[in-house]
């Protein structure tokens, strides 16, 4: 069995002063670094998700700026798999299913943004192809949301979406546990 390391948009615009800000980018980064310097140390293969806007009206993961980049805590380095997608979903029109294939992985870890959407549809994906799956949470970000005129805080999000994960597609863990 293989495993890969699966890092999803964690890009410029979802930090400070980017144009789509998440609660905890930060932190959640550098746990995230935590987890691809095991990887990398282990010789394992990584893919660095990208996600670009291009849909008429995109406000944030526009081409060519510097919001779309992959923030430097997980700059991938030279020889590691990048791939651009633009859905939610990191499988939907794009090349990663027969990159993992060509690679003989059986098992994926994900860290990354936003949890309730990237790495959500991302995960969901992977274990309908069967993929054995672990998300490290405290190494995922997301943002305050509205439902209905209601205001739920980025960790009620948080933890609503790690729970849903847990119920059948992923193990859920934190950066310390996974690295110990």
């Amino acid at each position: 069995m293989s495993k890969a390391l699966i890092i999803v948009d964690i890009q410029n615009d979802y930090f400070e002063n980017g144009a789509m800000e998440l609660v905890g980018s930060l932190k959640a980064s550098e746990n995230a670094k935590q987890i691809l310097s095991k990887f990398r140390s282990e010789k394992l293969p990584i893919v660095h998700i990208q996600h670009l806007s291009v849909a008429p009206g995109s406000t944030f993961f526009l081409p060519e700026t510097e919001g779309q980049e992959i923030h430097e805590n997980v700059k991938p380095l030279e020889g590691e798999k990048v791939i651009e997608k633009y859905y939610p979903n990191s499988f939907r029109d794009t090349g990663l299913l027969e990159y993992l294939k060509s690679q003989n992985v059986t098992e994926l870890v994900f860290v990354g943004m936003m949890t309730q959407m990237c790495i959500d549809a991302t995960v969901r994906a992977a274990k309908d192809l069967e993929f054995k799956c672990t998300v490290i949470g405290d190494a995922c970000a997301t943002r305050d949301l509205e439902v209905n005129g209601k205001q739920v805080k980025a960790a009620d999000v948080q933890t609503a979406f790690l729970a849903g994960l847990s119920f059948f597609y992923a193990d859920i863990k934190n950066t310390a546990d996974y690295l110990s």
